[in-house]
């Protein structure tokens, strides 16, 4: 079969509500005005930490997706000032997160245990308002949201093959910034900067899926001791370290596009490492120099540029049943799914989204009793399903 993206339709049911006016859909799908619709309608599991499990009603897949969003929305009214990546979620809520993600991970592979029948993946993007505030559709919501979703390898297989000059699809590949002018910098400043034990460097092949050809041209590791090390504080750890370099990678390399020979910011993770590896480098400094002259001779480009890191960050199943960790640069928005090249197409079905309903909704429940049981979460009751164990409704 032929290695290309895939891209697949997806049914959903469509949401009854309402979208106030003056506002575009996108605007509110994006508000936490949708948050009351995510917690009663879709609402799985809630804790202390403010870590809200749900379902995903415009989900990617109806074999398996759910997320867990850091609902901050009540405890920090400002908008900006709410964290919007890992290394700003205070340390004990990290900590429940990571065992959140370990528990739903574990029971998604071990459900789903052959990689030729489903592809399985969690991760994060970012969900900084990095555009500009006046662009139409910025998340205004900016709060971290991770995603697991499993795809049966044979709706894959059966999918049409994506248009290969998406600019979704474009992003993590050959035609980005970072791939076309400093691969060779990026890769080595990854290697340079941080001290893994828990992750080793994968080749292109091995995190490569050869049904989709992606992800292409991207840093990846592969997981040592796989899923059982998905267990260890220490794997998490070495997880942050992934995201804290490229944070360095992309704030100084933007911080050069904004002035010239500015000097290393001071709170970077690896100062040393940008100064001898970043701060010195032709490549790195002559493509600052590229975006810096596009950006003032041409207004448009200087607006869609995200001067704040974008990034998408993922564990996957690769073909031979490995784990594997990359991140990419998010600079165009793309969705978790396409880093891997897999373009979703979700269409408004609710006959087709019936039928896949149920199945995926046991599947939920018994991922949320796993939580339950491991105490990271009370159950939260919608017309749909109970609150769980106690079969008490929860009350806000």
């Amino acid at each position: 079969m032929q290695s290309a993206p895939r891209e697949i339709v997806t049914p959903f049911r469509p949401i009854p509500l309402d979208v106030p006016e003056g506002m575009k859909p996108n605007e509110f799908f994006n508000s936490t005005e949708n948050l009351n619709d995510l917690i009663h309608n879709n609402g799985l599991l809630l804790n202390p930490e403010n870590l809200l499990l749900y379902r995903k009603a415009l989900g990617h897949s109806n074999e398996f997706d759910t997320s867990i969003i850091y609902n901050t929305s009540n405890t920090i009214l400002n908008p900006l000032g709410r964290p919007v990546r890992r290394t700003q979620v205070p340390e004990a809520t990290r900590r429940v997160w990571n065992r959140m993600n370990h528990v739903i991970l574990d029971y998604m592979l071990e459900q789903y245990p052959d990689p030729d029948e489903a592809l399985v993946l969690a991760g994060e993007a970012s969900l900084d308002a990095t555009w500009p505030l006046t662009s139409p559709g910025v998340p205004s919501i900016r709060m971290l949201h991770n995603h697991f979703i499993v795809f049966p390898m044979d709706e894959l297989r059966r999918a049409k093959p994506a248009d290969p000059a998406n600019p979704n699809l474009t992003d993590g590949g050959q035609h980005s910034l970072f791939q076309a002018y400093m691969r060779k910098v990026y890769r080595e400043f990854f290697d340079t900067a941080l001290q893994l034990e828990m992750l080793t460097p994968a080749s292109d092949a091995d995190a490569r899926l050869r049904l989709t050809g992606y992800p292409q041209g991207l840093p990846s590791w592969e997981v040592r001791g796989g899923a059982a090390a998905l267990s260890k504080a220490a794997f998490w750890e070495e997880y942050d370290q992934v995201l804290k370099g490229f944070l360095d990678f992309y704030r100084t390399f933007f911080s050069q596009v904004s002035t010239r020979n500015a000097d290393r910011l001071d709170d970077v993770h690896f100062p040393a490492q940008v100064e001898r590896v970043l701060l010195c480098n032709d490549d790195f400094l002559a493509t600052a120099k590229k975006v810096r002259d596009r950006c003032v001779h041409d207004a448009k480009y200087a607006n869609a540029i995200r001067w704040q890191p974008a990034f998408k960050q993922l564990i996957y199943r690769n073909d031979a049943g490995k784990l594997i960790v990359t991140i990419s640069q998010n600079s165009i928005g793309n969705a978790i799914t396409e880093l891997l090249g897999v373009v979703v197409n979700r269409v408004p079905d609710a006959d087709a989204y019936a039928k896949r309903e149920p199945a995926l909704i046991e599947r939920l429940l018994e991922v949320r009793r796993r939580l339950i049981e491991a105490d990271l979460g009370t159950g939260l009751a919608t017309a749909q399903w109970p609150a769980g164990d106690d079969g008490e409704r929860t009350e806000f």
